[in-house]
């Protein structure tokens, strides 16, 4: 009786092993997009950020923020 039982569930195991398998697969198929650097060219958007380096209101405000930080230590 046993052995009967251990023949029916094995097309049961196969079909779980293949399923398993095939979604864990799938992971690895992904494509990804590769972006190719070259040393100092920035190829992102615009940066609002720069702008803001360069103005000497900005500087002045970070240097104040740095000075209040670190007086305490």
């Amino acid at each position: 009786m046993t052995k009967s039982i251990i023949k029916a569930s094995r097309p049961l195991a196969l079909a779980i092993v293949v399923g398993i398998a095939s979604l864990s697969s799938t992971g690895c198929t992904q494509r990804s997009e590769i972006t190719w650097h070259e040393p100092g060219v920035y190829k992102g958007g615009d940066d609002p950020l720069l702008a803001k380096q360069r103005d000497p209101q900005h500087i002045a405000a970070l240097k104040e923020r740095l000075v209040m930080g670190q007086s305490d230590r």
